[in-house]
């Protein structure tokens, strides 16, 4: 896994009375504990992978109390999990990324939401928006109005987060509805202390186990029923939704001095508005505020009552809403005036249309409010004069430089098994041309970046093959398809493989195997060489491909370039129809290294004999072309300064980061560049008998070269 919380996951234990210090995430699964949930689940992706690593880590106290926990095999099957919850009385938690994951279980919540819950359900997710972000830039608000479905958005601070999944419970219940709860980067990350409870034994668990299974047409998504969950989704879930938010005080009043203007914040974003306020001298370090704010712990469904209690005796308002479309900006407008409340809403007259609302961005917009409304009794002018002065130091320091610091757009790590792929397909496309090749998500997306500029388009997590569908037919040559073993399983394999099999699509498919859904952490799927203790199964993909009727398979190791370059040859130039795939096999070198390191040190202390390979470039020799670096895009392979006076050029270098996977040297020999590469050996604690000839060999050298 990316990180082990074994140490961790004993604060899980912690009893009523204690504190408890820690993670974000670690504090989301004390209170899904403390909750009473019966069932778990969820597919990995940042920014909450490591609720699912900690949850792994904790099957032991998850079994002493009945709760039932699976890695989903994608977030269509955890949200599918969520139907437990449809007839019983059990509570049940799921998480993913979102927005893409939430697009993936849309079908499933969809249903959820209009069939409605007995026990709680709650969505947690990782809301992956802004620039931390790596995904596309949507928000969950339209998936939560879409369905009728609640959505919590808490302030980042552990004691809110956590009351947030416990109310979230109570909510659903209170409203039959599924309750998402969405925490941003920050959020998930911020550590910080809260008051523990005692851990709740579910009400139904694997130790109290349902004995009547239930039946209730009514709660079946088929005509007529699904006319009257509707109704009952407006006429009673919504109402009793919005009592249960006042009733239980989720959203929060923050009084201030200046009372004829205010400020509306979602709770994700109170944070950065409150230190914003600090910079301006409108908050104290305390959360003290001058201006009052309106924070909505619960973004959808809005409280109107709630609303204008707050605008009304208000000459002005400003709303804090990232991202387009502006939802709560145009709900709230017209609150505001069906009720006949004047208050004029500022939001995305003051604040970017759309994008993260940094703190530079929160500065600004704040400062344009209060100089735009002018509150009784505060002076605008030193304000206004602050945030100025903020953004001409940002000016000053960017003048300072010079010139604009060059992108640093990320990339494969060193030895990273995937590479090796790129560079062969680099030297297929000169042998053939340009070749049109289908992207998909996971590590091997950094191949459409440089070095490689490899894909054309991007569609969808496991979607590579399935997006070829349409270009390949129109297309002179075959189009190349890449897709993770992750992907495969999460979608690649229905959605790719079985309909172009199913359709004859004539094209080539290549599947990078390295063992784990590598973007999110290294988690183990259902490939993966290394499954944990509690799943000894291991699915095979070529006999899946084999079972849906694919013929051309051939698998190559993935460090292999040159068999890689005669195998993608091949599948281009064959006669033979339908679809070809190419398993490229080498497991994560990042992977690789945590498994090996520990070991490593263990038998260096025990004075055993270990052998490092490094590789090497002789400077005599390098040419200073520098297409080694082009074709590898290895960051250990770099360039210094030319050590022959006579020529300029920087000759290219391998640095101390090197792993040893060799695909400096396969690059070298597959596309006939200067054989400047060499292979070394590093021997630690070496033999009597080795060290004897290093004194030989040494004495010969120093020999010869006098």
């Amino acid at each position: 896994m990316e990180r082990s919380f074994a140490a961790e996951v004993q604060s899980l234990r912690l009893a009523g009375g204690d504190t408890f210090h820690g993670e974000g995430i670690l504090a989301v699964t004390k209170a899904l504990l403390q909750s009473g949930v019966s069932y778990i689940g969820g597919y990995q992706g940042a920014p909450v992978s490591h609720l699912i690593d900690v949850l792994g880590d904790s099957r032991e106290l998850l079994d002493e109390l009945g709760i039932y926990f699976e890695a989903s095999a994608s977030e269509a099957g955890a949200a599918a999990m969520l139907g437990a919850s449809i007839h019983y009385p059990a509570r049940g938690a799921v998480t993913w990324k979102s927005t893409v994951g939430t697009n993936v279980a849309s079908d499933a919540l969809s249903n959820l939401a209009s069939a409605g819950v007995t026990g709680g359900a709650l969505i947690i997710l990782g809301e992956d928006y802004g620039e931390g972000s790596s995904i596309i830039q949507e928000r969950t608000h339209a998936f939560a109005m879409k369905s009728q479905m609640w959505l919590m958005d808490p302030r980042p601070n552990l004691s809110s987060i956590v009351s947030a999944v416990e109310r979230s419970f109570e909510l659903s219940e209170a409203s039959s509805t599924p309750v998402m709860l969405q925490l941003r980067i920050r959020a998930c990350h911020v550590h910080g202390s809260f008051e523990c409870k005692d851990n709740k034994a579910p009400v139904v668990s694997t130790r109290n186990l349902i004995e009547q299974p239930a039946y209730d047409y009514a709660r079946i998504n088929l005509p007529p029923s699904i006319y009257q969950q509707e109704k009952h989704k407006i006429e009673q879930r919504w109402p009793a939704a919005v009592k249960f938010i006042q009733d239980a005080q989720l959203n929060e009043f923050i009084e201030g001095e200046l009372s004829d203007v205010g400020l509306i914040v979602p709770g994700g974003l109170y944070n950065g508005v409150i230190r914003g306020l600090q910079q301006l001298g409108l908050a104290d370090a305390f959360g003290h505020t001058r201006l009052p704010i309106y924070v909505m712990n619960v973004v959808y469904p809005l409280v109107p009552d709630e609303l204008l209690d707050f605008c009304r005796s208000k000459k002005a308002v400003l709303l804090v809403e990232e991202g387009q479309p502006n939802y709560i900006e145009d709900a709230i407008h017209a609150v505001l005036r069906k009720a006949g409340v004047d208050a004029r809403l500022h939001g995305k007259d003051l604040f970017p249309l759309a994008g993260e609302y940094t703190g530079d961005v929160m500065v600004d917009a704040l400062a344009r409010f209060v100089e735009t409304e002018a509150p009784a009794g505060l002076v605008t002018r030193p304000i206004v004069a602050i945030a100025q002065a903020l953004q001409e130091h940002k000016a000053q320091a960017a003048n300072a430089i010079g010139v604009p610091v060059p992108a640093r757009p990320p990339g494969f790590c060193i030895g990273c098994p995937e590479r090796p792929v790129f560079s062969a397909i680099k030297q297929i496309q000169q042998k053939l041309g340009q070749v049109h090749v289908n992207a998909d998500i996971g590590c091997h997306t950094f191949g459409t970046l440089p070095p490689f500029n490899v894909g054309s388009t991007v569609l969808g997590y496991g979607l590579g093959l399935a997006s070829s569908s349409g270009v390949g037919p129109l297309m002179s040559n075959r189009t190349i398809s890449i897709m993770g073993d992750g992907g495969f399983w999460h979608n690649g394999f229905t959605s790719g493989v079985v309909n172009a099999v199913y359709n004859n699509q004539d094209s080539v498919l290549v599947i990078l195997q390295n063992g784990y859904t590598s973007a999110t952490g290294t988690q183990a799927i259902p490939s993966s060489p290394s499954q944990p203790a509690a799943r000894p199964l291991t699915l095979d993909i070529e006999k899946a491909l084999v079972g849906v009727g694919v013929k051309w398979i051939r698998k190559v190791g993935s460090y292999k370039v040159e068999e890689m370059v005669k195998a993608l040859d091949d599948a281009m130039s064959t006669t033979e129809g339908g679809l070809k795939v190419i398993i490229a096999d080498g497991e994560c070198q990042l992977e690789r290294q945590r498994r090996n390191k520990p070991v490593v040190a263990e038998q260096l202390k025990r004075g055993e004999r270990v052998v490092r390979t490094r590789f090497g470039i002789d400077d005599d020799v390098c040419t200073g072309d520098h297409s080694c670096i082009r074709l590898s895009g290895c960051p250990s392979l770099t360039i210094k300064p030319n050590p022959s006076k006579l020529r300029t050029d920087p000759v290219a270098s391998v640095n101390t980061g090197c792993v040893g996977c060799g695909l400096c040297g396969e690059n070298a020999h597959a596309a006939v560049l200067c054989p400047s590469f060499y292979k070394a050996e590093v021997v630690q604690n070496p033999t009597a008998f080795e060290r004897f000839m290093v004194r030989v060999r040494t004495a010969v050298i120093e020999r010869l070269a006098a």
